[in-house]
């Protein structure tokens, strides 16, 4: 057999191998140990479900805050029948003293007739009921038309008050109040609906008139093949009044479908997506003087 190759005393000899152990550094001598979980920390904690008992108590007290909220409500929507028609008639009644009398004799007429008419007939009863119901029927559409012309009557006068026409108008016309001003507070509103495009100028008629010209330009360059109607609101010749502003829209001819109402809805939001912001409160303008300070702050920004 041949000799095995002896391993030559001069060859340099590999490290040894560092072990798992030896790699993690050893604690420091002064650190703090952390302290052992407990065995409630240990344990999941279980969530209880609220018993029906708290379920039907929290909806209950869910039910009566909303109650009280909409007692004290100013809101119209908030409302029921009976108070929505007792707040219209306390707020006509301070711009119509004659509408207790007029609503009574509404009230009274047709059951008058009604009685007159059941005696003659021999069915009084009947006659005195049906008259009766035709007579609240009848105050209610008087409250109604005369509750609409005091409130003409009440912000007539007021810069801002065509948004309150165009709010007369029905669902069909999509109103926006305010959408171009200058700094003498000549304002023009826009309302579009079946009768076409309609902007309404309201101020001093010269500037007004110049005002509208610029706004009929923008608006044909982008409503294209829509014919766009102009009106300047007012009490003068050629001027419409503010009373019979929403009429006055409401009878023109219809020239548009709803589709087409569509379509130039969404035209008209990318001409006001690039209109500079109007500092005008829109609305009907205040009258007493810290209510006009107060708007004066609003159009500075503050």
């Amino acid at each position: 057999m041949a000799d095995r190759p002896t391993r030559k005393t001069g060859s340099t000899a590999l490290p040894p191998r560092k072990s798992a152990s030896s790699a993690v550094p050893p604690r420091k001598s002064g650190a703090t140990p952390l302290p052992p979980r407990t065995a409630a920390q240990q344990r999941p904690v279980a969530v209880v479900p609220p018993s029906a008992k708290e379920v039907k108590g929290a909806a209950r007290d869910a039910k009566r805050a909303e109650r009280e909220r909409k007692k004290n409500s100013t809101d119209p929507a908030d409302m029921g029948r009976v108070k929505q028609v007792q707040r219209a008639y306390q707020l006509t009644h301070e711009f119509d003293p004659k509408l207790p009398y007029v609503m009574l004799g509404a009230l009274l007429l047709p059951v008058v007739l009604g009685l007159v008419i059941g005696l003659l007939t021999g069915h009084a009863v009947y006659a005195a009921v049906l008259g009766l119901l035709v007579g609240v029927l009848l105050a209610m559409i008087v409250l109604v038309r005369r509750a609409k012309a005091a409130t003409y009557r009440r912000y007539a006068g007021q810069a801002g008050s065509a948004e309150v026409a165009l709010q007369m108008l029905p669902k069909q016309w999509i109103s926006s109040p305010v959408i171009a001003a200058n700094r003498t507070s000549d304002v023009v509103h826009r309302t579009l609906g079946p009768g076409g495009l309609v902007l309404i100028g309201e101020g001093e008629p010269g500037r007004v008139r110049q005002l509208l010209a610029g706004e009929v330009r923008k608006h044909e360059r982008v409503a294209y093949g829509v014919k766009v109607h102009t009106i300047v609101m007012g009490d003068s010749a050629g001027q419409v009044p503010l009373s019979q502003l929403a009429d006055h829209i409401r009878k023109l001819p219809k020239t548009l479908q709803a589709n087409q109402v569509t379509d130039v809805k969404a035209r008209l939001r990318a001409l006001d997506a690039v209109r500079p912001p109007i500092p005008v409160p829109k609305g009907p303008m205040p009258t007493s003087a810290r209510q006009a300070r107060g708007s004066r702050q609003a159009m500075r920004g503050r």
